[in-house]
């Protein structure tokens, strides 16, 4: 009886050896598992980068290729392809002999104001040419023969808005600029808007005037600095923003009276907001600028590199919320639609 007893308990510890070792496996199983299953939720699922250019178009990433009415052609239109089939390439522009402006006042294909969309396709993006202006007319005759036939190549559905500062006080570039973009849009639903000094000319049709998933420097290899950047965050003289990018940074400060500094304001916002800058090509990005003197009323501004230091803490409340302005006249002619305005006094300091 005894050696039974013992038996017994052999066998009870045993048991209990095997339901402990069994526990210990299903609980080191289950730790496993969930481990496993938590480290599994937490890899992100793979991105699937679009095939094809390492550049896409505002537009482009919303735009079907479907068929579009046009109501007032009475006929179904595609929309443009992604790169309009005319380009020419290099181009030859010269500033040394005048140019006449009669074929274009007399081309059908631009309505009033200087607004033209192509009658082949519809266009992927709507876009307002903005210039600000002060007592250039030769520059003006010179942008508008060369620029009407490239922005017609790049088949785009465009308006060209001359905004000229009014009076006689110091010149404010980056506050036309602002008032270009309000003035425009109550024209016409434009998406993209391109800002362009008036003496700047590209000289390869290659490089579209239209918006990208980034803001666009355009004018990126001026003759003026040998065909290369003045410096690396340059983001002067010709560039593209869409309307989300624009009202990301408040548009471009008012502040900037005088030569200088807005153009690294309005870098500096863009970099503040998270956004990079995208170029075209060296060799594409080539432009030509109109040799002048300097105005008299745009010296050089003495306060661009302290206002430059804070513009952290000035984009949020000086720029398209703070614009003040009031329009003077507005005039449309067959090749663009001139807006007279007076923006004000700088502050004195």
């Amino acid at each position: 009886m005894a050696e039974f007893h013992g038996s017994f308990g052999l066998l009870q510890r045993t048991c209990a050896l095997l339901v402990a070792a069994c526990v210990i496996h299903l609980s080191v199983v289950i730790v496993f598992y969930m481990r496993s299953f938590d480290i599994v939720a937490r890899i992100p699922l793979p991105q699937h980068e679009p095939t094809g250019a390492r550049e896409t178009s505002a537009r482009n990433r919303s735009a079907p290729d479907t068929p579009e009415v046009d109501a007032e052609r009475n006929q179904t239109l595609q929309y443009c392809p992604e790169t309009p089939p005319r380009l020419e390439g290099p181009l030859h522009v010269d500033f040394s002999r005048p140019v006449k402006l009669d074929v274009l006042m007399t081309d059908a294909r631009l309505s009033l104001g200087g607004h033209y969309r192509p009658s082949e396709c519809v266009s992927r993006q709507k876009v307002a040419l903005i210039i600000p202006f002060r007592d250039r007319e030769l520059h003006l005759t010179y942008w508008l023969f060369y620029m009407h036939p490239i922005l017609q190549r790049q088949q785009l559905d465009y308006g060209v808005y001359v905004i000229e500062q009014n009076g006689d006080e110091t010149f404010n570039r980056a506050k036309l600029l602002n008032v270009g973009y309000v003035e425009a849009l109550k024209d016409y639903h434009y998406d993209c808007f391109v800002f362009s000094d008036i003496d700047i000319i590209p000289i390869d049709d290659r490089n579209l005037y239209k918006c990208y998933d980034q803001p666009r420097h355009l004018s990126v290899a001026m003759d003026k600095f040998g065909f290369n950047l003045p410096y690396n965050h340059y983001f002067g003289g010709v560039s593209s923003l869409s309307k989300e990018q624009y009202l990301k940074i408040n548009g471009f400060s008012n502040n900037y009276w005088g030569w200088g500094g807005e153009d690294d304001d309005i870098y500096n916002r863009l970099l503040l907001q998270g956004m990079s800058i995208t170029r075209p090509d060296h060799n594409i990005g080539m432009c030509k600028m109109i040799r002048h003197v300097r105005d008299k009323l745009n010296q050089p501004n003495p306060q661009r590199f302290t206002q430059i230091s804070y513009t952290r803490e000035t984009m949020e409340k000086d720029g398209i919320n703070s614009l003040s302005y009031s329009v003077v006249s507005w005039e449309k002619n067959r090749l663009y639609t001139k807006i007279i305005v007076d923006i004000g006094k700088p502050p004195h300091l």
